[in-house]
């Protein structure tokens, strides 16, 4: 079974995480994602149609250590 091409690697001290594709044979670090939308803005730069979409898909992505929970507002907000 061939890995995701994206890797999310584990949080930094600060919390930000590095975010490298697989291309051409090699490993590049695409930059350094802070919340989820720096990582939809890497994935729409690569060209990934719907990036938003993939942030749970493992044929896409690889989370080193799991994706954070995105926290639901209470009904109403």
């Amino acid at each position: 079974m061939r890995s995701a091409p994206i890797v999310v690697h584990r949080p930094s001290a600060s919390g930000s995480r590095r975010v490298t594709v697989h291309r051409r044979g090699r490993d590049e670090i695409l930059g350094t994602a802070y919340s989820d939308h720096d990582l939809v803005v890497f994935l729409g730069a690569l060209g990934v149609p719907d990036p938003d979409g993939i942030l749970d898909d493992p044929m896409w992505l690889e989370w080193r250590r799991p994706r954070p929970p995105v926290p639901i507002p209470p009904e109403g907000r």
